[in-house]
């Protein structure tokens, strides 16, 4: 820059630059291999770079030169690069001094003029060696900074960590207090097809041994064919039972199919209901899988329709329970209503209705987290799930989910 500006290319200019270029690159070399340790290396490229300019002030003028400034710079540049240490800014700094001293011997510059220079160069290397300790306090607190943002995002993962644990627990424990519900009635469903099948047997039994076998071959196919059905009944009932008791894996987060799981639920659910109720199934033919897993979709259905039954239970003890669910395809996704006839859910009750650890049960028969874990599933898949009172009397719950991403139509 300095021949650009000059028109004036020395040769002496461009061997001295070129000198101590190739040393830096020596030195650069050093570094990498770990020949040099920093405060060493500091040192070293303070001094060689005071070496090139006290060249360079000399070649452009002495005192005069327009780059004499560099000796006030260099110290606070080391300052800047090498705040882990003073001892390269002290170093540089004395040497400055000595440099500076040299250029105005050389040149005869008078003793008045070189002992105030010198004396504000000591003023800035004081500063300079001050401003070290300065940039050494941000650097540490710049890495104490990092080092407790990197706690605290380790504490909020941890503690994200022992959310989701706590929440996947609290579905759990909901899921398990459905399943204890239903136990009660598992002995008396599973009772009365194995009294029939029992009986079967032995009419199967006492009628091989008999004489008239070819003349009853009709009626021992029906026995038999209802012995079937006994067993089939049994063994579906276990397998409800043991799926839904089940914590479900990656099935939960995919899509799922909203026809099966309202059968599931609805065979869960007569468990409970017996002679007490029915429930009936008003679907649309073809409906779309839903983004809410296909667990979660029983576990909500057959959440309501527990609460259905335990409402007009409570209500009247006498009376059987109707439960109607209905499912049909609207623009936001899939509609899902499930109505009851019991009294209806009262004014005061129905802002709290999906809030944890509220129930109107007595005490034993509910946890307070059904309704509020049926919110949130529902929620997290995108849909929506709110409680009103029917014109005619009644609870009803509607359920808004939206169609999973692979069931959409593909538009082209």
């Amino acid at each position: 820059m300095h021949c650009l500006v000059t028109r004036d290319i020395r040769v002496e200019l461009v061997l001295t630059q070129l000198f101590s270029s190739a040393c830096f690159g020596l030195l650069g070399v050093g570094v990498s291999a770990g020949y040099l340790p920093p405060r060493t290396t500091g040192v070293l490229a303070g001094l060689l770079g005071l070496t090139a300019a006290t060249v360079f002030v000399l070649l452009t003028g002495g005192p005069q030169s327009p780059y004499s400034h560099v000796f006030a710079v260099l110290p606070f540049l080391l300052a800047m690069f090498t705040p882990d240490s003073r001892l390269p800014t002290l170093v540089v700094g004395v040497a400055s001094l000595g440099a500076v001293a040299l250029v105005d011997l050389l040149a005869g510059v008078p003793s008045f003029i070189m002992v105030p220079r010198m004396v504000g160069l000591v003023m800035l290397l004081l500063l300079a060696l001050f401003g070290t300790r300065t940039y050494r306090r941000m650097g540490d607190a710049q890495h104490l900074a990092h080092v407790e943002r990197l706690d605290m995002l380790e504490r909020l993962a941890e503690s994200e960590r022992r959310r989701r644990h706590a929440e996947r627990e609290r579905a759990e424990v909901e899921r398990l207090v459905l399943v204890g519900q239903l136990a009660a009635g598992v002995a008396h469903e599973v009772n009365n097809p194995l009294a029939y099948v029992k009986a079967n047997l032995n009419y199967l039994e006492h009628e091989v041994r008999g004489e008239d076998l070819p003349q009853v071959r009709e009626e021992l196919l029906g026995v038999i064919a209802e012995t079937q059905q006994g067993v089939l009944r049994i063994q579906q009932i276990v397998t409800d039972l043991r799926g839904f008791s089940r914590a479900g894996g990656s099935s939960e987060e995919r899509g799922g199919v909203l026809e099966d799981a309202l059968h599931e639920a609805t065979r869960l659910a007569s468990v409970r209901l017996r002679e007490r109720g029915e429930v009936s199934l008003a679907l649309d033919p073809g409906l779309p899988s839903v983004r809410l897993g296909q667990r979660h979709i029983v576990q909500v259905v057959l959440n309501l329709l527990l609460n259905a039954v335990d409402a007009v239970e409570m209500a009247d003890s006498t009376c059987l329970a109707h439960i109607a669910v209905r499912a049909w395809r609207v623009e936001e996704g899939v509609r899902l209503e499930v109505d009851d006839n019991g009294p209806g859910i009262p004014p005061e009750v129905l802002p709290r209705l999906f809030e944890p650890f509220f129930t109107t049960k007595p005490p034993g028969k509910g946890t307070g987290l059904g309704l509020a874990l049926c919110r949130e599933f529902v929620s997290r898949s995108g849909g929506t799930l709110h409680a009103e009172n029917r014109p005619g009397g009644g609870a009803r719950f509607v359920l808004l989910l939206p169609v999973a991403e692979e069931s959409r139509p593909v538009v082209v």
